[in-house]
């Protein structure tokens, strides 16, 4: 069973999970910034840039199986499995949230 994902979480691991990168990119704040993979990005370009390689690179699919913290900073733990060494993996997304969108994304 899938736990309840607040919007924009919701929104965004659909789109994630869709490959529709302008999805997952109106999802961010304007001035949004995502860290994976130890690089930070900055703005909806370089998000839409981020998940159009990370998706490319690794076909994964994300399923969420828990959230917890606060409304505006929630932890995501989720199932990752894709075309990488390891698959599958679980990874925390630490969010934070700011007027309905996603402020920041770290992915460890």
């Amino acid at each position: 069973m899938s736990p309840h994902l607040p919007e924009p979480l919701g929104a965004y691991f659909a789109a994630g999970n869709g490959r529709d990168i302008s999805r997952i990119a109106g999802c961010f704040t304007e001035d949004a910034r995502v860290l994976d993979e130890g690089e930070w990005r900055t703005g909806r370009d370089e998000i839409a840039r981020w998940a159009r390689e990370a998706r490319e690179k690794y076909d994964f699919r994300s399923t969420p199986l828990a959230v917890e913290g606060p409304a505006d900073e929630p932890l995501v733990t989720a199932r990752v499995e894709g075309n990488f060494p390891g698959s599958p993996v679980e990874l925390r997304y630490r969010f934070a949230i700011r007027d309905g969108l996603i402020a920041s994304l770290g992915i460890a």
